[in-house]
């Protein structure tokens, strides 16, 4: 087992990456960090000292940190996107099975979970947690014990088996969203669920984590947060559960948000003692983009492009001068027990 890497008392900052969930509007964070890497000399999960993701945001931080570009993630959503949410059949057919899975998630789940993972298979092989170049942490739930789980590269001497296991248990369990898929069993027989449950916007998690387990002062930490997109829609002006029930996710998923960015702009200062926090998202509107229609995928990539043009000069003094320290894990990976 190695030591824990020493931390120079000299540097001044740590940069942090927090991905939002959301089903395919993945495509708008995956999007902006392509066009954004198409300027920097590296892959752009190089840059970032600590990535945090859920759902759809776990997938990508997943990605990045175990070195893949982000223009290898975007075509990964481009490209099988439509496989996953069944959508590739043509036109009538995709239009017929919609219908039907809209009833059917009634009483079932939406999709089969066999695609995604299969797609994710294909993506990310046989590549374990442990081999990650940046520290990562994947938020996802445990809907038996009613508790959150994280899984963590092995940034501190606790972690001590997360490392281990293989990266398409984190990615699968940190999507497995409820009513769209059922609860992913892992390999070592764990079940779980999506941790936006939670966690779907994770920056809370990141600044909690990069303070109060890395021991990084929040005065040194810079955060680009990348949302999936918001849409907005006023409250109904009737009381029950029958005008409610359209908003009640929606309502949920806006109050974790900003209570993530206000622990997230405590811990660091932003913005009353200085600048910390970059968040990009879009407000568009209602329904424009759902968490399975891919129809929209070529929108949300130009809505993206457009959208790193305009923040390139500013991320690029902050987050892309150079790359970040070399991450060394504390625990060094066991070789495959099927190896030769």
């Amino acid at each position: 087992m190695s030591m824990i890497e020493p931390e120079d008392p000299l540097r001044r900052e740590y940069r942090v990456l927090s991905l939002d969930g959301g089903g395919i509007r993945g495509v708008f964070p995956a999007a902006i960090l392509a066009r954004l890497e198409e300027h920097l000399d590296r892959p752009i999960g190089r840059y970032f000292d600590l990535i945090v993701g859920t759902s759809t945001g776990g997938i990508i931080a997943l990605g990045l940190a175990l070195g893949l570009s982000a223009r290898e993630i975007l075509a990964f959503y481009e490209e099988r996107g439509p496989e996953i949410f069944d959508q590739h059949r043509g036109p009538v057919a995709n239009w017929i099975r919609q219908r039907y899975r809209g009833l059917a998630n009634w009483l079932g789940y939406k999709y089969s979970s066999r695609s995604l993972n299969k797609a994710l298979r294909d993506i990310l092989g046989d590549r374990r947690l442990g081999e990650s170049l940046t520290r990562v942490v994947i938020p996802s739930w445990h809907p038996v014990n009613e508790h959150v789980y994280l899984y963590k590269t092995a940034h501190h001497p606790r972690f001590e088996s997360d490392y281990r296991q293989p990266a398409i248990d984190a990615a699968m369990a940190t999507a497995a969203a409820p009513t769209f898929l059922s609860p992913y069993l892992t390999s070592d027989d764990i079940e779980l669920v999506d941790g936006g449950v939670w966690a779907n916007n994770p920056i809370g998690v990141a600044a909690v984590e990069a303070v109060g387990v890395l021991g990084w002062p929040g005065e040194s930490l810079k955060i680009l947060s990348i949302g999936t997109t918001t849409d907005v829609k006023a409250p109904s002006r009737f009381g029950g559960k029958l005008f409610m029930a359209p908003n009640v996710t929606r309502l949920f998923m806006a109050g974790q948000s900003h209570s993530a960015m206000g622990a997230a702009r405590i811990i660091t200062g932003d913005p009353h003692t200085r600048k910390a926090i970059w968040r990009i998202d879009h407000v568009v509107p209602t329904g424009r983009y759902t968490l399975d229609n891919v129809a929209r995928i070529a929108e949300m990539k130009s809505r993206a492009f457009a959208e790193a043009r305009e923040q390139l000069p500013e991320l690029r003094r902050h987050f892309f001068h150079s790359p970040a320290e070399r991450f060394v894990p504390v625990h060094a990976l066991p070789p495959l027990k099927n190896a030769a």
